[in-house]
């Protein structure tokens, strides 16, 4: 079993809730990003005769002047507003129709594509068996999220949802976490949150003063002191196996 534990008496009471992020963390992202995204480039090539190279290009600075008009809010990560954005600096201008399209194209790719994490709906039963409730706070606009919850089977496992279009601030700011504790009437102390970035999620959750739990895999980091996870793990099913071994049971 690959879990270690910190801050081991954090552990010894049972949470009133377990808090999860949701990319990266209950699925991998970067596999169906790359083949999403290579259905976007294909459909360019094919309606606008442009080359891969400078679609990417143009992609990329609109990414950044979103980002950066929009800073950490939901909409920052809108696809919607970064292929309206590329067909503008395209030469195009905002063609409405052309970038749902490309939107649509890019998310019914990605969700055809996404994979749960081995071990998430089993830790979630238990959870639920424990009459423990489970949350989701993550970044991004709440349709897109709500599908992919939908489209990995969660739907009716979790209880509470919060997105950063809905708490008006990406993590690690305190207002997406507050807000799905407010939803909950809960207090941080008792509440566990799961992710896997050591800034959003690990730094964010522990502002709050909520127990932390790292998801470790490929090209996730881990910060040390004071910021280090309360406890950190490879599998879900380590973690399912941890909480089925703790002495409140």
């Amino acid at each position: 079993m690959t879990l270690s534990v910190q801050r081991e008496p954090l552990f010894l009471a049972k949470p009133d809730a377990v808090i999860l992020d949701m990319d990266n963390c209950l699925y991998y992202y970067d596999s169906p990003h790359r083949v999403a995204m290579g259905a976007v480039i294909q459909k360019a090539s094919e309606v606008l005769g442009v080359t891969e190279k400078r679609f990417l290009s143009a992609f990329s600075e609109a990414r950044l002047e979103v980002k950066s008009q929009l800073r950490d809010t939901g909409s920052s990560h809108s696809r919607l507003l970064y292929f309206q954005r590329t067909f503008e600096i395209l030469g195009l201008k905002s063609q409405i129709i052309m970038s749902m399209d490309f939107e649509q194209t890019y998310w019914r790719t990605f969700l055809g594509n996404i994979e749960l994490f081995s071990g998430v709906k089993e830790l979630l039963f238990d959870l639920r068996n424990m009459d423990i409730s489970i949350g989701v706070v993550t970044d991004l606009t709440s349709q897109i999220q709500f599908r992919k919850v939908v489209f990995l089977g969660l739907d009716n496992l979790i209880d509470y949802f919060v997105s950063s279009e809905e708490a008006g601030k990406d993590k690690p700011n305190a207002a997406p976490f507050k807000l799905i504790l407010d939803k909950m009437g809960l207090q941080g102390e008792k509440v566990w949150m799961v992710g896997d970035d050591p800034e959003k999620d690990i730094k964010g959750a522990k502002a709050l003063k909520m127990v932390t739990l790292q998801k470790r895999h490929n090209g996730v980091k881990m910060l040390s002191g004071i910021d280090m996870p309360d406890a950190y793990f490879d599998e879900f099913e380590d973690l399912q196996h941890f909480i089925q071994n703790r002495p409140w049971l």
